[in-house]
């Protein structure tokens, strides 16, 4: 269809991107373009809402029409960069098929999936993997779910222009344990609502040097410094510091070693690993906060050269809505096999 010498294209909304502004979905669609050109077109009725006049702040619902009166060149213009994903591209990436929820993967780490709806998916991630890209050129936990939500047929790559799965929370590139991820835009505002808010517990497991019984309460403060992309941990405040508590509970003690279920309360960059250090028990193969001879030994005997800390349990508290479906309930990834073989 054509309106004068524009091409008409239609972009059918789906429970994936609605709850946002018609606006939004349009700088997604046509993310070189200038606002002020989007609200032109959308003045002129170039750009339409189920085929009347929009002023762009609409927040669209699953089912609606937006259509586009505008020149190939135009569109393609304005899109610019944005990706289409190649499946082939990406699932050679990850060796071979990927898996299905809940099953383990074979060969190199690639993350598991252990629970999805449609609007998340909790994600057990393995030691190694970026959370999100750094760089251009790397391959992300995100560069994993796009694959493979494109090959459950759960996203199209044209829906990709208008929405890309997120991850809602980030571990470090060494730490593996659960990641929850936005499949849809509710999803992902649900989800990262609930985590700064903290209302969704998260215990992580990790092994540190030290036998160590029972539980603790800690409490400090903590300060970056963002050249060396470390932290501080204090007991008193300091200029630039921020509140942390952290609770852990002793799983098992041998060898030197502790196994320990951590309570993330105040979620910090880096928070674990130095307010552990900041007591005297670094987490084994750490190393920014480690213990640097302890690091030598384990990497000699057992190859170990990053940190053991694994993001173990998430706990949802009641919730309403779309994720309705996670209220009260717990997931548990099960902590890498070494973690327990150090300690027998």
């Amino acid at each position: 269809m054509t309106k004068g010498k524009e091409t008409m294209r239609q972009i059918t909304v789906t429970s994936r991107e609605a709850g946002q502004r018609l606006d939004k979905l349009l700088a997604r669609y046509l993310k070189e373009a200038p606002k002020s050109f989007l609200y032109k077109m959308l003045r002129k009725k170039n750009i339409t809402l189920n085929g009347k006049r929009a002023q762009g702040n609409e927040l669209i619902q699953a089912g609606d029409e937006v259509r586009l009166f505008l020149a190939d060149e135009t569109v393609e213009k304005f899109r610019g960069a944005a990706r289409q994903e190649s499946l082939t591209g990406l699932s050679h990436t990850f060796s071979g098929p990927l898996p299905a929820v809940g099953q383990p993967s074979a060969s190199k780490p690639v993350p598991d999936i252990i629970y999805e709806d449609e609007h998340i998916l909790l994600v057990n991630k393995p030691a190694g993997m970026l959370s999100q890209k750094a760089r251009p050129q790397d391959v992300s936990l995100v560069e994993f779910l796009t694959a493979y939500l494109l090959e459950t047929g759960a996203i199209s790559s044209g829906e990709l222009a208008i929405f890309h799965p997120a991850v809602c929370n980030r571990l470090d590139r060494n730490t593996s344990g659960i990641v929850a991820a936005g499949k849809s835009l509710v999803g992902l505002q649900t989800m990262s609502r609930l985590l700064k808010e903290r209302t969704v517990r998260k215990y992580y497991r990790c092994v540190v040097a030290g036998e160590l019984s029972g539980s603790r309460d800690l409490n400090g403060y903590l300060r970056k410094d963002e050249r060396s992309n470390t932290v501080e941990v204090t007991e008193e405040e300091a200029l630039g510091s921020k509140a942390i508590e952290t609770e852990y509970r002793a799983v098992a003690a041998k060898n030197g070693l502790t196994l320990l279920e951590v309570h993330l309360i105040t979620g910090r960059s880096h928070q674990i690993r130095a307010h552990l250090a900041s007591i005297g028990h670094p987490i084994l193969g750490d190393p920014k906060y480690g213990d640097p001879g302890i690091n030598r030994r384990y990497a000699r005997s057992h190859g170990i050269r990053a940190q053991l800390l694994h993001a173990y349990r998430i706990e949802f508290p009641t919730i309403e809505g779309a994720l309705g479906a996670l209220s009260g309930k717990s997931f548990t990834a099960p902590e890498p096999p070494l973690f327990l073989q150090l300690l027998s």
